[in-house]
């Protein structure tokens, strides 16, 4: 083969598998989420599973409800995964966002130590439990951090009547897993999700103290950040991963994960 012929077949061969290539990679999902959904497993669960199926990848970014609604709000991401229904509906009303769809739900629990001091194991309202802490000053760590989890508990103390100022109140700025174990150092109270509570639960000095009053019910909606405020997002990988969250596969998916036999999340697409 003569050298013009050979240098036409090497540019034609390069410019076809560039062409493959790009066909083949597909943009990645940038997906801002709770720390309730990373440190519980649940995304190492589902991610690896839609991938597969659809040929993109998700990078996530992990932080407080607060923290990822901003991101959202500054098109830094394509999608949101959250559990704070009122700042959520504000994000979509201010135009941020679109197509809300609820996902799933688990529940807040009250967790602390065995001695249980502020004898919260005695009543069954979560804010009269907040109470009780406050008026026996017993330590309390709280996230402070501006995620679902701190803007619920915030919630609580503002339904319990009491002011979250007593001398034992400590507030951390940090996630979930970190402020249960510094919970667990201290002999604290702490308000947690439970699937942040089933990871760590075998690693801690705590115990569930309060459950199962309505209050703490904690639903997670997967929100698509609108691609007409934005240019560059990757509109459609997150479509078609917010459709396969609340498609049956993935939704059968969250029924499916378990740590050490519980189930973390109950899957609520289908309830709309």
């Amino acid at each position: 083969m003569n050298k013009p012929l050979l240098s036409l077949f090497v540019a034609s061969l390069a410019m076809f598998s560039s062409t493959f290539a790009s066909a083949d990679e597909l943009p990645s999902v940038r997906l801002a989420t709770t720390t309730s959904t990373y440190h519980s497993g649940l995304l190492d669960h589902l991610l690896p599973e839609f991938e597969k199926e659809t040929g993109y990848h998700v990078d996530v970014i992990a932080a407080g409800t607060g923290k990822a609604l901003k991101m959202g709000e500054n098109g830094d991401v394509d999608i949101l995964m959250t559990h704070a229904p009122q700042a959520e509906q504000d994000f979509v009303t201010a135009g941020y966002g679109i197509e809300p769809k609820p996902l799933m739900y688990n529940d807040f629990i009250l967790v602390g130590p065995e001695s249980d001091p502020a004898k919260v194991h005695e009543v069954k309202q979560v804010a009269q439990a907040f109470r009780q802490i406050a008026e026996h000053n017993a330590l309390f760590v709280s996230r402070g951090d501006d995620s679902g989890t701190h803007k619920k508990e915030l919630t609580i103390w503002e339904n319990s009547n009491t002011e979250p100022t007593f001398s034992a109140y400590r507030s951390v700025g940090q996630g979930m897993g970190p402020t249960l174990n510094m919970s667990s150092e201290m002999q604290a109270y702490t308000l947690t999700d439970r699937g942040t509570w089933l990871a760590y639960q075998n690693t801690l000095a705590l115990n569930v103290i309060l459950e199962g009053d309505e209050r703490l019910f904690n639903p997670y909606q997967v929100i698509l950040v609108n691609p007409a405020r934005y240019s560059g997002l990757n509109e459609q990988g997150a479509r078609t991963f917010s459709d396969w969250l609340v498609s049956d596969r993935g939704q059968a998916l969250i029924n499916a994960f378990r740590l050490n036999g519980e189930q973390l999340f109950i899957a609520n697409a289908q309830s709309e």
